[in-house]
């Protein structure tokens, strides 16, 4: 893009984040990004923030305010959005597999988009109370059991859970030209987006939606939108040359 500056890695350990913002500060910043366990830890850390990002409970931008200040977004949420749109799902019903921190940016995100969603996870009372605070009052939970007999009305299912890093595959009913989308990509999704081709359904992994977050943040610290087709070109040339 033409910019004099550096897109750095920074390893946090969990209950270091203050200090680490601290550091950074000292630097010549703009923001940063932020992954797990820490979205929590930069909401708190935030002297003001959006409104997506106080709702979800979760930060993975921030950007420098100046003297010490900073400001959290939370760009999950209309990533993920960018990402079904590029995809062109004809539907409204929306199954979500899971109810950790990326399903809630995801059901935040889909309950201002105006989809009907169900929430099923192992846990329902995790499902229950993301469909209480992000939901709307069609947004439906269970149990995830029960994901079967609710794939047969899903227009769109999107798997949040961790499953593949566990190497396991979630059996699919046949998915008549239906969208996948798992969050998850590269070995850890393979697998399962296999096996969800096998079955029928169109299949979309979370590259997709990491570029689409990564150039919205890069839009507020820059003001100016990056390509984003060609991005995600690369990082699937870069995924396919590490696998």
């Amino acid at each position: 893009m033409g910019y004099d500056a550096t897109y750095e890695a920074m390893h946090v350990p969990d209950g270091e984040f203050a200090s680490a913002l601290e550091t950074l500060s000292k630097r010549d910043i703009l923001g940063v990004n932020v992954t797990l366990p820490h979205k929590s830890a930069a909401l708190k850390a935030a002297n003001e923030a959006s409104d997506a990002a106080e709702k979800i409970g979760a930060a993975n931008t921030l950007t420098y305010l100046g003297d010490r200040a900073w400001r959290a977004d939370n760009t999950d949420a209309p990533g993920f959005i960018s990402a079904i749109g590029e995809s062109n799902p004809d539907t409204d019903e929306v199954m979500i597999l899971g109810a950790g921190g990326s399903a809630a940016a995801i059901v935040y995100a889909l309950a201002k988009s105006n989809f009907r969603v169900t929430i099923l996870n192992r846990t329902v009372g995790k499902a229950h109370r993301l469909a209480r605070n992000l939901g709307t009052d069609s947004t439906r939970y269970g149990s995830f059991d029960q994901y079967k007999e609710q794939a047969k009305d899903a227009s769109l299912i999107i798997n949040t859970t961790s499953m593949g890093h566990d190497g396991q595959v979630l059996e699919l009913p046949d998915g008549k030209d239906r969208l996948f989308f798992d969050i998850s990509y590269g070995k850890v999704a393979a697998p399962q987006l296999a096996h969800a081709r096998d079955r029928g359904w169109q299949t979309r992994d979370g590259l997709t939606m990491l570029v689409a977050q990564a150039a919205i943040s890069f839009e507020i610290w820059f003001g100016e939108a990056p390509d984003r087709a060609a991005a995600l070109e690369r990082c699937q040339w870069a995924m396919k040359a590490v696998s």
